[in-house]
């Protein structure tokens, strides 16, 4: 299946969640924010966010601060 990933296009297995995905880029999880379809991801949520065709995933580093 074709989903994008910070604006660049990639094939991935069906069925795969966020978490699996979010791991294959060889970042660290705790680092990152998600977004699937413009929607925040918890942490905590990723592995049951499962991906389909065209989805489109960003990762950001969140800010905290006051």
């Amino acid at each position: 299946m074709n989903i994008t990933i910070n604006g660049i296009q990639r094939q991935e297995s069906s069925g795969i969640s966020l978490s699996e995905l979010i791991a294959s880029l060889g970042q660290s999880p705790q680092a990152l924010a998600t977004a699937v379809n413009q929607t925040f991801v918890a942490r905590d949520q990723r592995a049951l966010c499962i991906l389909q065709d065209g989805d489109s995933v960003t990762t950001f580093q969140p800010i905290t601060g006051g």
